[in-house]
């Protein structure tokens, strides 16, 4: 998959990671692909780490979505939004 198919759907995986967390997130397009692609990375190594994934095979969608929401609600935490 090529850089712009990464960025699609790490936005894609972003915006339902958003989606599915209650609360506003003052995210924008950037913040909200990084996110997905963030989510995508850290679903990735968990599942290496769990021998669900072999290395080189990426992370599954809902993995990902997984993956970014966690993320998401770490960086709410930090930045001590309400959520």
């Amino acid at each position: 998959m090529g850089l712009i198919g990464t960025i699609l759907i790490g936005f894609v995986i972003g915006l339902v990671a958003r989606a599915i967390l209650p609360g506003t997130q003052a995210l924008g397009f950037i913040l909200t692909t990084l996110l997905g692609i963030g989510g995508s990375l850290l679903a990735g190594y968990v599942g290496q780490a769990m021998h669900w994934y072999t290395l080189g095979q990426p992370a599954g969608f809902l993995a990902s979505v997984v993956g970014a929401a966690a993320l998401l609600f770490i960086v709410g935490k930090l930045r001590g939004a309400s959520t």
